[in-house]
């Protein structure tokens, strides 16, 4: 089933879309909506096989047929964030539909998530372990998951469980949704798509965050030094969750 993707619309103003990670869906985003939402119009978009979406599967299940389907819920001339793996889906709709967008802005994610000899990143073991563990015990495969972004965090258990309360609001998402994205945390390399990037972007890195180093900042500039990049401290993989009211104001002065 790949039918049209619901969509969340709160507030009135400049067109902001957000996108959530892996594992989660757009109730993560409550926190920064409720600050925001007086001066910014704002579209949620869960991922296909996520939250509102739990039931719409693009086949096959991969980055390109994400792009395609969210791509077609943009507002016009938006300024698209993505959070994590919801950042690689909005990489790819910069890239192949630039036309739809006023700004690309990122959180805690990156061309390529996975590590390499000369790219910072996830030890691929780490992702490896989570495939494995996915198909042995679903529910608590997730909790470790959500665990894991918090952690750094000065409230790491407290950050964990906003983000867990958030979630629950929702459909549980897609064991296929769930593989899949795991596979392309794996196997994705936007890199030089990244290189050519034809609008404005502006990236955020959390000095804590065990997932997205902030030592991919160096290596993301030297692929694309008109990228603009903030590396905020004492912040781990959900910088809108443990720095909230902070954030947002980084995020709205970053805007264009």
């Amino acid at each position: 089933m790949s039918e049209s993707l619901k969509v969340s619309t709160v507030g009135s103003g400049k067109n902001l879309v957000f996108l959530h990670g892996w594992g989660v869906n757009s109730g993560v985003w409550q926190p920064l909506i409720d600050i925001l939402k007086d001066e910014f119009c704002i579209t949620t978009i869960d991922l296909p096989g996520y939250g509102l979406n739990h039931q719409r599967l693009p086949l096959p299940y991969n980055l390109q047929n994400i792009t395609n389907m969210v791509a077609k819920k943009l507002p016009t001339n938006c300024i698209l964030i993505g959070w994590s793996l919801g950042g690689l889906v909005a990489q790819m709709i910069a890239h192949t539909y630039p036309e739809k967008l006023k700004q690309l802005v990122l959180i805690c994610s990156s061309p390529n998530f996975s590590k390499h000899a000369d790219w910072p990143g996830i030890e691929p073991k780490i992702l490896d372990f989570f495939t494995q563990q996915l198909e042995l015990d679903f529910s608590k495969t997730l909790q470790r998951f959500l665990a894991i972004q918090a952690m750094g965090s000065v409230n790491a258990r407290q950050d964990a469980k906003i983000i867990k309360q958030a979630v629950q609001q929702f459909p549980l998402p897609s064991p296929i949704a769930l593989e899949a994205g795991l596979h392309m945390l794996q196997s994705i390399d936007l890199r030089e798509q990244f290189k050519t990037l034809s609008i404005p972007c502006q990236m955020f890195l959390g000095s804590l965050d065990t997932l997205v180093p902030d030592k991919v900042a160096l290596a993301a500039q030297q692929l694309n030094s008109k990228v603009i990049i903030e590396i905020i401290s004492h912040a781990s993989h959900a910088p809108f969750i443990s720095n909230t009211e902070s954030f947002a104001k980084r995020l709205v002065k970053a805007l264009v």
